[in-house]
């Protein structure tokens, strides 16, 4: 059997330096410590919050749609979901027009915690794109809309 040759150190500082991947999930994870920090008072991750936002819709959007929104696959979101149903935030029905769909609606209580968090998330947002100049917010957006 070949014996295996060690990449050279030199290639992990390469890959330290230019992996997008690698860039990509420090700025998430420290994103979204920040707006963890921030919704902790309100019993909120920013997750929840995402998936609270995306319901927040005039017609309960179907599980497929969401996920897709989300990118998530279905099991994850449902798994999402249960907490959020638990607290009253959230209900899951069957879609009358095809039994095997569920429609997913914020209930009153649902709508009451987005309101209030969504100020919460508004002000941490604007001081996260403090530092940056006019413009460059838009292009990143841009650029990372492309990506993903």
């Amino acid at each position: 059997m070949a014996r295996v040759k060690n990449l050279p150190f030199e290639t992990t500082l390469m890959v330290r330096d230019c992996c997008l991947c690698l860039h990509m999930q420090r700025a998430a994870r420290n994103l979204a410590r920040i707006f963890d920090d921030v919704l902790r008072p309100l019993d909120l991750t920013n997750g929840q919050f995402s998936l609270l936002m995306s319901l927040n819709r005039p017609h309960p959007p179907a599980m497929k749609d969401v996920s897709s929104l989300l990118a998530m696959d279905r099991t994850t979101l449902t798994a999402a979901l249960k907490p959020l149903e638990r607290r009253g935030l959230v209900l899951i029905e069957q879609d009358p027009n095809d039994k095997r769909s569920r429609l997913l609606s914020l209930t009153p209580a649902g709508h009451r915690l987005l309101a209030e968090a969504f100020p919460l998330w508004q002000q941490t947002h604007a001081e996260i794109e403090k530092p940056f100049a006019p413009g460059e917010i838009d292009r990143l957006r841009d650029q990372l809309r492309a990506l993903s």
